[in-house]
């Protein structure tokens, strides 16, 4: 999508579609005064017939507005200018392209002003890419030029444009279905990633991840006939003595639940089990590519999760990397051991600091719903940061406590620790808990994006499927510190 700043009116602009804003219960100014006033007061007269509303992201079209050259004029509703959030700039960006994006558009122009205005050119880069890449005629249609009439900076335009590209990575990795994105394909779109943003990538074969004793992070790969896969990606952003912060992904690129076999219902959607390690990856060719002045390492573990005779079974005991041994009670808690591992791999990196970022548990959503990302961690000031972070990106988070208690559930009588704890209960927690096991006394968050990482249903902003969720917060966490 070619992004640009244009000083030509909305009446004069020559483009498929003209997009504005109205304010809830306030008087028509700006661009849409102006359409309004060329157009003999249609506007005016049509929002007097609730005919057009101003209800936060709702659409009208306005076709051949006497006085505007653009054959079409997209009205979007902005609500309440006292109930604006940090939300709000993406979300717009993502309603005008996504509502513009539903028929195959050269041109459209943009006059609706906002805070944040990266934000705004996120959404509209993504509002118009939904999950149907495999469609002869697709649902949505990217738009080929954007012209955006209001003044923006060059600093915020290239942000935007690589935050919104990073973000649309992300979401594209997630969609994929598993016979296309599988450990050994994500790595070697990982390595084409690093050489065309600028971050340096090293990839763990099969051979090398015996050689390195990665004994939780096979033993969950075992039965599949794709090889497991580990990636590490370096942003060289600091000074050489400066240790880096680390980025660790989940990347179960299909996940049966092994002999703990999902039902078909809850195995349909589990092609998105590695948006962890896309997350990862979207925020490291942002890093890279803004060139943010930080040393962070993304380390991504990529397996798939299969049955066969040579499954991984309930009573197994594992080797980590790390040398402590886990007792399996349930295949279907395989991402905490491709951590476990993926862990160590960035602590023995040099990080000083850890996030890492899974679609690790069902509880989670039961706890939070949809929408919200569960943090868990074992240091308060770290937590802190990356809440921050997500909190000035508009992305929810929300802690959960980590009392010690929750650790008890997870011993076991034969080894080190058990992978999952004792009935239901806590079950968000009890995985973060057997995750805190492995990051020695590095400050670390957990980050389960189990929720708002996929969605069922489309959005007025965004399609369902991927949403990209936390590259925003991950690179103005890198940006912060």
């Amino acid at each position: 999508m070619n992004i640009q700043t244009t000083t030509v009116s909305a009446t004069e602009i020559e483009a498929d579609v003209v997009a504005i804003g109205i304010w809830k219960d306030e008087p028509l100014d700006g661009p849409a005064k102006e359409i309004d006033d060329a157009a003999g007061g249609v506007l005016s007269r049509m929002i007097e017939l609730e005919e057009v509303s101003a209800e936060r992201f709702s659409t009208s079209v306005l076709h051949g507005p006497a006085g505007v050259k653009a054959p079409l004029v997209l009205v979007v509703g902005l609500g309440s200018k006292d109930d604006v959030d940090e939300t709000f700039s993406y979300r717009v960006g993502g309603v005008v392209s996504k509502t513009v994006g539903s028929k195959q558009r050269e041109h459209v122009a943009t006059y609706i002003n906002v805070d944040v205005v990266p934000d705004a050119i996120c959404g509209l880069i993504n509002g118009c890419v939904g999950q149907d890449l495999y469609m002869e005629k697709k649902k949505l249609n990217e738009i080929q030029s954007v012209s955006l009439g209001f003044e923006v900076s060059t600093e915020d335009l290239t942000r935007g444009k690589v935050l919104g590209e990073s973000i649309r990575l992300t979401r594209r990795l997630v969609n994929m279905p598993a016979n296309d994105l599988h450990p050994e394909s994500f790595a070697d779109m990982i390595v084409q990633t690093g050489k065309e943003s600028g971050f340096e990538v090293e990839v763990w074969d099969q051979e090398r991840l015996e050689r390195e004793r990665c004994g939780a992070l096979l033993a969950v790969g075992k039965a599949s006939t794709r090889e497991s896969r580990l990636v590490i990606m370096r942003h060289n952003g600091g000074t050489e003595s400066d240790a880096p912060v680390a980025y660790v992904g989940k990347g179960v690129t299909f996940d049966s639940g092994g002999l703990s076999l999902k039902p078909t219902a809850g195995m349909l959607d589990m092609k998105c089990d590695m948006a962890g390690a896309a997350t990862v990856v979207g925020t490291m060719k942002a890093l890279a590519e803004l060139n943010v002045k930080q040393n962070v390492i993304g380390v991504v573990g990529l397996v798939e999760n299969m049955i066969a005779g040579n499954s991984f079974r309930l009573g197994d005991v594992l080797t980590s990397r790390s040398g402590k041994t886990i007792e399996v009670h349930n295949t279907d808690a395989e991402g905490r051991l491709v951590l476990a591992d993926a862990l160590d791999v960035a602590i023995e990196n040099g990080a000083d600091r850890l996030i890492d970022l899974a679609t690790l548990t069902g509880a989670c959503l039961v706890a939070l719903g949809t929408e919200i990302v569960g943090v868990m961690s074992n240091d308060d000031d770290w937590s802190d940061q990356l809440i921050s972070a997500a909190n000035t990106s508009g992305e929810s988070v929300w802690s959960l406590p980590m009392h010690k208690y929750f650790s008890e559930q997870l011993k076991s009588t034969i080894a080190d620790v058990k992978n999952v704890g004792t009935g239901r209960w806590g079950g968000t927690i009890t995985a973060a808990k057997f995750l805190e096991e492995f990051v020695q006394d590095v400050p670390w968050v957990h980050l389960d994006i189990a929720g708002p990482s996929f969605a069922d249903k489309p959005a007025a902003w965004i399609d369902g499927g991927a949403s990209g969720c936390m590259v925003r917060s991950l690179v103005q966490l890198a940006e912060s510190l």
